[in-house]
């Protein structure tokens, strides 16, 4: 039983071997404590970048550059049919981006939003999004919904045909 008769410290908690660096030359670690002559190395604060491999040309420049990052790619937010059970409502529920916000399934109202397949549907849903799988359409439309998809775009060519020219 301890009490304060007999409190001693954790085995191995205490280290009697420990010299304090810098602390005169008869510790054996005293006037460079270790760190060896002038140099970066032997000042205080400095400190190594994580990415230097000691003056070798580093991975990071003996590897080639690949690809590039599109600035105006526009990722959808996924929606799963499972994900729209979360929506309050009986009967028809009128499924929006503006709707998916306030029900906390997505984040971004102005952003794209692409309904997926996962899960069965349950109600009858009128899905308003910019896209949707192929799969996800047929289970809303089997369960007695509707889906309403923008328009696609119309495919844009680099140069007009002689035809369309008047030539």
């Amino acid at each position: 039983m301890k009490n304060l008769s007999n409190l001693a410290p954790a085995k191995g908690s205490t280290n009697k071997n420990k010299r304090r660096r810098g602390r005169g030359t008869g510790s054996g670690l005293g006037r460079t404590a270790g760190r060896g002559h002038k140099g970066a190395q032997s000042r205080s604060g400095f400190k190594r970048r994580a990415w230097f491999e000691g003056g070798q040309m580093p991975i990071h420049r003996r590897l080639p550059k690949r690809g590039f990052h599109n600035l105006f790619r526009e990722e959808n937010q996924e929606v799963n049919i499972r994900d729209l059970a979360k929506l309050a409502g009986d009967g028809e529920v009128e499924v929006t981006p503006e709707v998916l916000v306030a029900a906390r399934v997505i984040k971004y109202p102005d952003r794209p939003v692409k309904l997926l397949s996962m899960g069965e549907a349950e109600r009858k849903y009128v899905v308003r999004l910019s896209a949707a799988s192929k799969p996800a359409v047929a289970k809303i439309e089997q369960a007695g919904g509707q889906v309403h998809l923008p328009e696609p775009a119309p495919k844009r060519t680099k140069y007009k045909k002689r035809s369309e020219r008047g030539e």
